[in-house]
């Protein structure tokens, strides 16, 4: 096993271990792993545990013991060809930069294929937690404080949106056409014309909406949230598409999320007055973690709600554009397919929503 190290921004060295873990047959890889970042423990009283709330990578819990009462080491297998349109390095940068901030997991090392990483004490957030306004009021606060990181710490500070987006769609259009689509049942996907004609309309309007670009997540779905009750506190996990984006955007796509992933529910979307409860405890946190007065207005609710009404939009688009690239590539067992039709008719929602909006603020 070969190991280096590689600067990571001039402050601090990362782990790279040049192993790579089947996914099929993980153990005999993970051992190789566990043998350099936990030398003290013995290979035969090592477990793993798989856990399977994930669709684009597989994720495996290490540890000697008790899984309840004992630490916890992480392991991230990516998915097959996710390569084609995630940045490793930017999500490692990402993982050094809100551990530094309180905000997320120790990084331990980097491998061929995949991360090792700690593991966050809590419970995965469910539908019913999302909707308690102690829990979404803490989620909107660590929001606020992710979204005050200035861009000094990471480099480039342009919005990854549009960027990503054309990346997604130049995949779709050159990847085989011929690829065996996994899915329950045929259904049709929209046409690529109407998806790029739909990204160059959203384009147009979305770029003169005067929504500040932060430090976003960008995937805060309820499985991305872990909810301590203990500490009163949640930390987001996994920052694969974490960049710097519109505000709207991140908040957008997570009220999005409560909607659902494998059978979409559009109503189950926060009504008006979660959101307006939601977008109040983010800004006094946001304008708080920014030295600002905490104070917030209605009318400053007023015109976030409505850039976040129009924002959810194209974070429908994205990962329309996200799921028919792993129909095409993933070895998840999850319907992407299905998915595509499920959120292009959430997309056709939003839409009648984004109209009204123009019309009465």
């Amino acid at each position: 096993m070969e190991m280096k190290r590689y600067p990571n921004d001039g402050c601090c060295e990362r782990l790279h271990l040049d192993v790579c873990v089947d996914e099929r047959t993980p153990r005999h890889g993970i051992l190789e792993l566990l043998k350099k970042l936990r030398p003290e423990w013995k290979s035969e009283d090592i477990q793993i545990k798989a856990f399977t709330e994930g669709i684009t990578n597989q994720l495996m819990g290490c540890y000697v013991g008790s899984l309840m009462q004992d630490p916890i080491l992480l392991v991230r297998v990516y998915g097959q060809m996710t390569e084609l349109f995630m940045d490793r390095d930017k999500e490692m940068e990402m993982f050094r930069v809100l551990h530094k901030h309180g905000c997320g997991p120790e990084l331990y090392c980097s491998f061929t294929n995949g991360i090792c990483y700690e593991f966050v004490k809590g419970v995965v957030l469910d539908d019913t937690l999302l909707r308690q306004p102690s829990v979404y009021r803490l989620i909107a606060t660590e929001m606020g404080k992710i979204h005050s990181i200035k861009s000094g710490e990471t480099g480039n500070s342009s919005p990854v949106l549009w960027s990503r987006l054309s990346q997604f769609l130049n995949l779709v259009q050159t990847s085989d056409a011929a690829e065996q689509q996994k899915s329950s049942a045929h259904v049709e996907a929209p046409c690529l014309k109407i998806i790029i004609k739909e990204m160059e309309e959203l384009k147009s309007h979305l770029t003169h909406i005067n929504s500040p670009v932060v430090l976003c997540h960008n995937d805060l779905l309820t499985k991305n949230v872990i909810y301590n009750q203990e500490e009163g506190a949640v930390k987001f996990i996994d920052y694969e598409y974490a960049d710097f984006n519109y505000q709207a955007y991140d908040i957008g796509n997570h009220f999005n999320e409560f909607a659902g992933i494998n059978n979409v529910d559009s109503s189950l979307y926060p009504s008006c007055e979660l959101q307006f409860d939601w977008l109040t405890a983010y800004l006094e946190s946001f304008k708080w973690f920014n030295g600002m007065d905490s104070t917030v207005t209605k009318k400053e609710v007023l015109e976030l709600y409505a850039q976040v009404c129009k924002f959810s939009l194209v974070a429908h688009l994205f990962w329309c554009l996200w799921a028919l690239l792993q129909a095409k590539h993933s070895t998840i067992d999850f319907d992407f397919q299905r998915a595509v039709t499920q959120w292009t008719v959430q997309m056709g929602r939003t839409y009648i929503i984004f109209l009204l909006i123009d019309i009465l603020i």
